[in-house]
């Protein structure tokens, strides 16, 4: 029976712990979303441009050390 337990209390400790979860968890609202949704796009093309410049040297110089 112990050993029944032992195996059965974390699940319902993980339960419990993630119902308290989302019931803390708020939406956010309209400004909230819109400055994540921005953050987001900002990144996007931050990192866009960052692989473009890079894609953009790469060529050169492997055509360079490859050669033909």
């Amino acid at each position: 029976m112990e050993h029944v337990q032992a195996v059965i209390k974390p699940g319902k400790e993980f339960a419990k712990d993630s119902v308290r979860l989302v019931k803390r968890c708020t939406k956010p609202d309209k400004k909230e979303y819109q400055k994540i949704a921005m953050a987001t796009a900002i990144g996007f093309a931050i990192m866009g441009f960052i692989g473009f410049f890079v894609k953009l040297i790469h060529i050169p110089i492997n055509n360079i050390i490859v050669g033909s």
